[in-house]
């Protein structure tokens, strides 16, 4: 038997084209022998579709698409498809979340996911109601056990502290099944394709049982996915693998076993880069926008920004606006304007000095007796969001904002000013990797991209005489640290003093992101690409103590 594993990129809500995406993926396959294809989770809908769920118009609409579809498929191999089924009893949630068999023109059985996420950006336990027993499918002379998602990331003898008191797959050795397949939509982070894999080569391994995992790919808003699709063994031996953050037809032959394992590129540096490319361009494709801007201030952050942005809409659909200040050193301006010609964008500059000695001449009635604080500083950076947006109106752009995780987390950015914009592209990397992904960048083109001024200068806003971050903040080397142990590993202050670090220093820090909240709840979405970012499933309290 030879299985397709269909790694697409799903639109949310467009039935009819993730349908006819799903209808040119089941005929290739037939045309490459495949016996059965399979999808990923909810790939009729797109993932995540959040409360579009809810709307029940929305669901009776799939399903008449699904039963279009399956006539349409009548003469392709069969189709293992994921979308939402609406639950027939009185009791529950209102959804199951299914994966179906489309077969000779038929709609046949149904398997639907038992364990729902609620956690971290995942929520199901809000629409779906969990599925009990086994879900086996009988296909071929071969029994098929059939997981979706989370089913598979409960195996008591490889996680220490499983999340679910039950395991899905527990049952499928002792009914003799003889391949387990996986419909998933598994966000990326850096490092999880590598926990992926030895979960499921341990499980593999573990029920003495073929596995099949087809993944999601694509960016959807502050989620991106990124496919590899695998398959392994009954004794855990990786056999293929799709690419990685591109849509790919994975084939897979069950007897004898084989397959063909894509190369990767397992690198921190190299996979954030890849995530938020995919993730821009996606975001900017799927929300209308073929164009983007970006503010260049001749930092690392703003940098780094263009380069994704020119990667994923290509140059000449970016533009990078400089807006010079008194405080503008002429080194940021020239490392400005030499990064836009390695990336080949455009550039428009617009000085802003008129416009800052207007707004200090306007507000002085409101300032007097007060002393110069960070309040003109700010008033700088909303002049610049002002002009950014007014352009990103004008020109039909997506204005891209460049503040990065450590920024964010600690408030180091302003409201309406530098946090102005449509999408955060750097806003879950922090500023050490930051730097990393652009040393990276350099040496992976073989040439200079990010200029090397950009690289050695010590980062600043240039909002005052000789400023630096560091003046307000930690070394970010050591914020980073801070920040990581806080936000992703949920560590309190008592805990991280107690790992070692200076007491004083923590204490400031975990009050700068307390007090943050606010900054954030109003922040563009961000691409998620850390395990805990500051979108989804970030859900502090604003007013606390």
């Amino acid at each position: 038997m030879r299985l397709a594993l269909l790694q697409m990129n799903p639109l949310v809500g467009d039935l009819q084209g993730n349908a006819a995406k799903i209808s040119a993926g089941v005929r290739e396959s037939g045309n490459k022998g495949a016996d059965l294809v399979i999808t990923p989770e909810l790939a009729l809908l797109g993932y995540p579709p959040r409360d579009l769920l809810l709307i029940e118009d929305f669901i009776k609409e799939s399903w008449e698409v699904l039963e279009s579809l399956a006539g349409e498929l009548k003469e392709a191999p069969p189709v293992l498809l994921g979308l939402a089924e609406e639950n027939p009893s009185q009791e529950g949630r209102p959804l199951f979340n299914t994966a179906v068999l489309l077969d000779r023109g038929r709609v046949g059985p149904r398997f639907r996911k038992s364990l729902l996420p609620t956690y971290d950006v995942f929520d199901e336990d809000r629409y779906f109601e969990p599925a009990k027993g086994s879900q086996i499918l009988e296909f071929r002379g071969l029994k098929l056990g059939v997981t979706v998602c989370e089913d598979v990331w409960n195996d008591r003898q490889f996680w220490p502290h499983p999340r679910y008191h039950a395991d899905p797959t527990e049952c499928f050795a002792r009914e003799g099944v003889g391949l387990m397949v996986n419909l998933s939509a598994s966000p990326f982070s850096v490092g999880k394709q590598e926990r992926r894999e030895r979960m499921l080569s341990a499980m593999a391994a573990r029920s003495r049982l073929q596995l099949a995992y087809i993944n999601l790919v694509g960016g959807n808003d502050d989620l991106v996915f990124d496919g590899r699709s695998s398959f392994f063994n009954d004794r855990g031996e990786l056999l293929a693998r799709g690419r990685g953050f591109e849509e790919d037809l994975l084939l897979v032959d069950l007897d004898p076993p084989r397959g063909e394992v894509a190369e990767d590129d397992f690198r921190p540096e190299a996979e954030v880069w890849r995530a938020l490319v995919l993730g821009t361009k996606d975001y900017a494709a799927k929300c209308g926008f073929k164009k983007a801007v970006v503010g260049l201030s001749g930092g690392v952050d703003s940098s780094l920004t263009a380069a994704v942005a020119a990667e994923a809409l290509g140059p000449e659909a970016v533009l990078g606006v400089l807006m010079p200040s008194p405080f503008s050193s002429q080194g940021s301006i020239d490392d400005a304007l030499t990064l836009a010609g390695n990336l080949r964008i455009r550039t428009l500059t617009l000085p802003i000095h008129e416009l800052m000695a207007a707004f200090e001449e306007s507000l002085a009635p409101a300032f007097q007796g007060f002393p110069r604080d960070v309040t003109e500083e700010n008033i700088q950076a909303r002049i610049r969001g002002n002009l950014l947006m007014s352009i990103s109106n004008k020109h039909g752009s997506l204005l891209l904002t460049t503040g990065n995780k450590s920024e964010l987390a600690v408030g180091y950015c302003t409201l309406y000013g530098d946090m102005s914009g449509g999408l955060a592209v750097i806003s879950d990397v922090p500023k050490t990797m930051i730097y990393r992904v652009s040393a990276w960048l350099n040496q992976a083109r073989g040439r200079e991209v990010i200029p090397p001024g950009v690289l050695t200068k010590p980062p600043s806003a240039e909002l005052r005489p000789d400023q630096t971050d560091q003046d307000s903040l930690p070394p970010y080397d050591l914020l980073d640290r801070i920040i990581r142990l806080h936000i992703e590993e949920r560590r309190s202050a008592r805990e991280i003093v107690k790992a070692g670090f200076e007491g004083e220093t923590v204490r400031e820090v975990l009050r700068l992101v307390r007090l943050a909240e606010f900054k954030r709840k109003q922040a563009a979405p961000g691409l998620k690409v850390t395990d805990r970012a500051f979108g989804t499933g970030w859900r502090m309290p604003i007013a606390r103590r």
